[in-house]
C-alpha cells in the first residue's frame, strides 16, 4: 500500500465505502490520512468506578458482569443493559438502539467503557458508553508495532482509553469508523516520504511526517497533537506561499511598460476635482505611479473600504498610462458596475479629452472626446476594432474583456475591481503584442485582515485607503427584531416623503422546490409583491435581481439614479460601486444569510450624499454567532475591524472562500496566525533564493504545481 493506492483497493473499504468517502474528498490513500481530525476527546484517563459522578463523562476498565438485550413496551426501541466491575465497585451500563452489541459483548469480556454518568429512578448508569474490548496484550497487533518506528500510548486500543480523534463525517462513515481504517493503513502504509526539506524541519524542529502523521490521528498527548497538527498546518501555509512567492519572482523577470511619473499631468487632474485627495489616497497614487515606472509588472492590491475613493486613484494611473501613449483596461465584476465605472471614469478623464469605451456582454458604446457628454453606441465588431488600433485609450467592461477576443494595440495597465486574482494568464489574453506584459492594479472594497493578506495575496504589494471623504455622516445602524418591523416600515415612509429613496436587499430571487418551506427566507420577487401593494402601496416600487435582462437592470438602476424610484428590492447585484447619492436607507432582509464583510457593503450603498443615513438589519435566525456578527456590525462603521471580527467568528474558510483549496480545518484556522504565516512565508523566500524552479526538491515543484492547478489563482 502506498500514498497513491485508491482507496477502494484498502482492505474492509470496498465499492461502498469508495463511494462514501468520495463525498469527504476521499479517493486515495493520500486523502484518508490527511482527513485530519476535527476536534479530540480525551478517554486517556481511567477512573475507578467508585469516584465516577453524575453528570459528568469518564473512562473505565473493568469485567462485564451481565449483558442483555430488550426492547422498550411502547416504541419498540432495543435496549442493551449491563453492568460493568472493577476492583472499587460497579456500574450499570445502558445503550440504547444498539441491538448487534448483545453480539458483540458477552458476560466475563473485559472492556474500557467511555461515556456520562446518568441518574434514573433506578440509580446511576453509563449512558450509550463508547465501548472497546481490552486486548490480552500490547502486543495484539505485532504488526503494527512492528512497522511503526513510532510507538503510542495504548497503541492496541483505538476507540477508547486514550486521546481519540473526532474526524469530519458523512452518511454511513463514522469517526469510530474512520479510525479503525486510518490505524489499519498507517500500520500497513510502505513508505511515507518526507515533503518538507530537513533544513526546515531542524530549523522549525518539526515532527518527521511519519511521527507527525501517527501523532495528529493517535496523540500521546494533546501537546503531541499540537505539535503534529503545528507541522501539518505550516506544511499547508508554506507551499501556498511557496506558490504564491514563485509566481512573483516570475513575473518580476518579465518586462513591462515603463511609463514616466508625470506631475504636471497628476497636477492637473487634482486640481479639476471638486474635492481634496485623503493623504491615504495621495500615497496609494504615489506608489502605484512611481510602481508604473518600472520596468517590470506591477503587482498592486488598492484596498480601501466602501466609499473611500479607488476608483479616483485608479484613474490617475490610467490616465498616466494613456499620457505615455499606451491604453488602459478596466474590469468590473458586474455590468451595473462596468457601467457606473464608465460613466465616473468618463467624468474625471473628460477634461482630457480620451477615448473611453465600454464593452459588456451585451451593451458596446463609448464617449468620444468631442461629444465627451454623450453615449455613441457602436457594433462590437467596430469598437474592437478600434481597440486593436490604439484609437480607443481606456477600455471599460466585465470579464467579457478576456473572454471574448479582445486584443489592444498597446496595453499598459489592467486595473481589476473587486477581482483579486488576475494573473500573466489573463493579461496576455488581452494583448496584440506579447512582448510586454501589462501592469495589475487590484481594487477591492472587502477590508482583507493582515494574515489573509499576506498569506492570500502574498505576490501583490498592498496600498491601504483607510481614510474616508471629509463631511461623510457615520450611518446608523441598527438590528431590528420582530416587533419592531412596523415601526422600521414608517421610519423609511418618513425617508421618502422628505425625498430620500430606500434599498431593500434580500437573499435570494425566488423560492425555489427545494427551498425549505417551514423556513422563512424572504426572495426579492415576494418582497416586491409585499411591499409594493400591501406595505407601501402608494410609493413607486421596483425590483433589481440577476436574471433580469441587462437592458431591463441598466433602465432599472438609471430609473432609481434619477429618482423615480422610491424603494428598489433587490438581490446583493447592488453590494458594490452602485452610486445613488440620495439612496438614505438600506433595509437588509435576512441579514443572517450574508458575512459582515458583505453586509458592510451594502451599508456602504447608503451615506453618499449629505444627508442622515440608515441601515435596519432584520435576521431570520436567533442563533448566537448571527446575533454576535449583526452586533458588531451596529457597534462599528470600519471595515478594517469588521474584517478582523468577521475573521473572528466565521473563520478564514468562509471569509475569503479558502474552502475551495481543499485545506485541514486547523489549517484553514492558522491563516490567522500571523508568526505561523511569516515562519512559513521566511522559509518559502530562503528555498526560492537557493533554488527558484526548486529543480533540487522534487516533491515541492510537484506541490507547488498541484497547487497552481488546485487554486485557480491564475
Amino acid at each position: 500500500m502506498t500514498l497513491s493506492t485508491p482507496v477502494g483497493q484498502v482492505p474492509r473499504i470496498g465499492t461502498a465505502y469508495e463511494a462514501k468517502l468520495k463525498k469527504l474528498g476521499i479517493t486515495q490513500v493520500r486523502d484518508l490520512l490527511f482527513h485530519f481530525p476535527r476536534t479530540y476527546e480525551d478517554f486517556s484517563k481511567i477512573t475507578p468506578i467508585k469516584n465516577l459522578k453524575e453528570g459528568a463523562v469518564y473512562c473505565v476498565k473493568g469485567q462485564l458482569l451481565e449483558i442483555t438485550e430488550m426492547r422498550t413496551y411502547r416504541k419498540r426501541v432495543s435496549l442493551i443493559t449491563g453492568m460493568v466491575e472493577d476492583d472499587s465497585g460497579a456500574i450499570k451500563i445502558l445503550w440504547f438502539n444498539q441491538p448487534y452489541l448483545a453480539d458483540s459483548l458477552k458476560k466475563g469480556d473485559n472492556v474500557y467503557l467511555a461515556g456520562k454518568v446518568m441518574r434514573d429512578k433506578e440509580g446511576v448508569y453509563l449512558a450509550s458508553p463508547v465501548h472497546e474490548k481490552n486486548p490480552k496484550s500490547e502486543a495484539r497487533n505485532p504488526k503494527q508495532i512492528q512497522n511503526s518506528k513510532f510507538k503510542i500510548q495504548n497503541s492496541s486500543l483505538t476507540h477508547v482509553g486514550r486521546i481519540i480523534p473526532v474526524y469530519p463525517e458523512t452518511a454511513g462513515v463514522s469517526s469510530r469508523w474512520l479510525r479503525s481504517i486510518i490505524k489499519m493503513v498507517l500500520a500497513s502504509i510502505k513508505e511515507m516520504p518526507e515533503t518538507l526539506p530537513t533544513e526546515i524541519l531542524a530549523e522549525q524542529k518539526f515532527l518527521p511526517i511519519q511521527q507527525a502523521m501517527w501523532q495528529v490521528h493517535f496523540p500521546d498527548s494533546m501537546q503531541q497533537a499540537e505539535l503534529a497538527a503545528k507541522r501539518f498546518s505550516f506544511e499547508e501555509l508554506f507551499y501556498i506561499l511557496l506558490f504564491i512567492l514563485s509566481e512573483r519572482k516570475k513575473i518580476a523577470q518579465v518586462k513591462a511598460p515603463s511609463i514616466p511619473f508625470d506631475a504636471d499631468i497628476m497636477k492637473r487632474f487634482t486640481d479639476k476635482l471638486q474635492f481634496q485627495l485623503t493623504d491615504d489616497q495621495k500615497k496609494a497614487a504615489w506608489h502605484i505611479l512611481k510602481d508604473m515606472e518600472k520596468p517590470r509588472p506591477m503587482n498592486r492590491l488598492l484596498q480601501g473600504d466602501v466609499g473611500s475613493g479607488k476608483t479616483v486613484v485608479a484613474a490617475m494611473a490610467m490616465l498616466s498610462a494613456v499620457k505615455a501613449g499606451h491604453q488602459a483596461a478596466l474590469l468590473a465584476p458586474t455590468e451595473i458596475l462596468a457601467q457606473q465605472h464608465h460613466k465616473t471614469v468618463a467624468a474625471a478623464l473628460t477634461p482630457f479629452k480620451l477615448t473611453i469605451g465600454l464593452l459588456t456582454g451585451k451593451t458596446d458604446r463609448f464617449i468620444s472626446p468631442k461629444l465627451p457628454n454623450d453615449y455613441i453606441e457602436i457594433s462590437r465588431a467596430k469598437l474592437l476594432e478600434r481597440v486593436k488600433n490604439n484609437e480607443v485609450q481606456v477600455l471599460i467592461g466585465t470579464h467579457s474583456l478576456i473572454q471574448d477576443k479582445v486584443k489592444f494595440g498597446d496595453l499598459a495597465l489592467v486595473v481589476v475591481d473587486e477581482q483579486h486574482r488576475f494573473g500573466v494568464k489573463q493579461r496576455m489574453k488581452l494583448l496584440h503584442d506579447t512582448r510586454l506584459i501589462p501592469h495589475l492594479l487590484s481594487m477591492t472594497a472587502t477590508p482583507i485582515p493582515r494574515t489573509l493578506a499576506m498569506t492570500l495575496y502574498g505576490d501583490l504589494d498592498l496600498s491601504i485607503i483607510a481614510q474616508m471623504p471629509k463631511g461623510r455622516k457615520k450611518i446608523i445602524t441598527k438590528v431590528i427584531v420582530p416587533a419592531q418591523r412596523q415601526k422600521a416600515y414608517q421610519d423609511i415612509a418618513e425617508q421618502i416623503e422628505q425625498g430620500r429613496q430606500v434599498f431593500v436587499i434580500c437573499p435570494r430571487i425566488e423560492r425555489t422546490e427545494k427551498s425549505p418551506k417551514d423556513i422563512e427566507i424572504k426572495t426579492v420577487k415576494e418582497e416586491y409583491e409585499k411591499l409594493s401593494k400591501e406595505v407601501f402601496p402608494k410609493l413607486r416600487v421596483e425590483m433589481l435581481h440577476g436574471k433580469m435582462p441587462g437592458k431591463e437592470k441598466e433602465q432599472v438602476m438609471r430609473q432609481f439614479k434619477f429618482g423615480k424610484i422610491d424603494l428598489l428590492v433587490s438581490t446583493s447585484v447592488v453590494e458594490v460601486g452602485v452610486d445613488i447619492p440620495n439612496a438614505s436607507v438600506m433595509m437588509i432582509e435576512g441579514a443572517d444569510h450574508f458575512g459582515l464583510a458583505q453586509l458592510h457593503q451594502f451599508r456602504g450603498r447608503v451615506g453618499r450624499g449629505e444627508h442622515q443615513s440608515y441601515c435596519f438589519l432584520f435576521a431570520e435566525s436567533n442563533s448566537f454567532i448571527a446575533r454576535k456578527r449583526l452586533k458588531a456590525l451596529e457597534k462599528s462603521n470600519s471595515g478594517f475591524e469588521l474584517a478582523e471580527r468577521d475573521l473572528q467568528i466565521r473563520g478564514p474558510g468562509d471569509f475569503a472562500g479558502t474552502k475551495q483549496w481543499g485545506l485541514p480545518d486547523f489549517a484553514m484556522k492558522n491563516l490567522t496566525n500571523l508568526e505561523l504565516v511569516e515562519k512559513a512565508r521566511e522559509s518559502a523566500k530562503a528555498i526560492l533564493e537557493k533554488d527558484l524552479t526548486l529543480k533540487n526538491y522534487p516533491l515541492l515543484r510537484e506541490k507547488v504545481a498541484d497547487f497552481r492547478q488546485k487554486l485557480h489563482l491564475e
